[in-house]
């Protein structure tokens, strides 16, 4: 069964930033997830949401009106684009790569700025350790985090996971999603196959002095034994992916 978590926010009156109208009588995430995902100006992305399941893990993430969320390593856009009406002119949203990841960036961050998202500040930032200038309510990665491990194992993990924990407010959610490996596999995978043991995720973000708070079934998929490196043509796109839920204690 997929759960979803819905956070009650007060009621607003918005035309997004890219021409989605937020209904004043909006009174929940999922309304707002609702709106954000008809913008008719998503229509190159919607072919997506989908295969994302985009409605259920934003709604299960709790983002709000007001928010600031940080998308880590944003690839080309999907989720700030999303993000960017979610949390309207009082959020803001921070898309970034860091010096690691900057060939990534090369086509994405000038065609995501192209865009001139007023509550966007898209970059490429000077070191590996994600950096912002205000506290966030969101860190939100996907298929991203197996990748942190490949820069120097657990130790690098345990930098990352501290630096996350530091950008968010108390109470702030750190959302996970990516690929499984199996279990008891550890971190061996994260660079041979691009996968990670979800119970090593859970460890080591407990460990930096997150709780685990919720985790979806969404986009699982048990035909996926986790032998094959997730760009090999019989299981791209389909892998089995795991979505958790963390929160820094308020």
């Amino acid at each position: 069964m997929r759960r979803i978590v819905k956070a009650m926010i007060a009621p607003i009156a918005f035309t997004g930033m890219i021409g989605v109208a937020i209904p004043a009588h909006a009174g929940s995430n999922q309304t707002l997830v609702e709106a954000a995902l008809a913008n008719p100006a998503r229509t190159d992305q919607k072919d997506d949401d989908a295969s994302r399941e985009a409605e259920q893990v934003l709604e299960l993430s709790g983002v709000k009106a007001g928010d600031k969320v940080i998308d880590y390593i944003p690839g080309t856009g999907y989720w700030t684009r999303i993000f960017t009406t979610i949390v309207g002119p009082s959020g803001h949203v921070y898309a970034l790569w860091p010096a690691s990841a900057a060939k990534f960036a090369t086509e994405a961050l000038p065609a995501l700025k192209a865009r001139k998202l007023s509550n966007v500040d898209a970059q490429v930032q000077s070191g590996n350790l994600p950096d912002v200038p205000e506290p966030v309510d969101l860190f939100w990665t996907v298929q991203n985090y197996h990748d942190v491990a490949n820069g120097g194992g657990k130790e690098a993990l345990d930098a990352f996971n501290a630096a996350v924990f530091k950008s968010l407010k108390p109470g702030g959610v750190f959302m996970i999603i990516d690929h499984a490996d199996a279990p008891g596999s550890g971190l061996s995978g994260t660079s041979t196959k691009h996968r990670i043991d979800k119970q090593a995720v859970i460890d080591e973000v407990e460990a930096a002095g997150f709780e685990l708070v919720e985790q979806s079934t969404a986009l699982q998929n048990p035909q996926d034994d986790h032998t094959k490196a997730v760009f090999d043509p019989e299981i791209r796109g389909k892998t089995d992916k795991f979505t958790l839920k963390f929160r820094k204690p308020a």
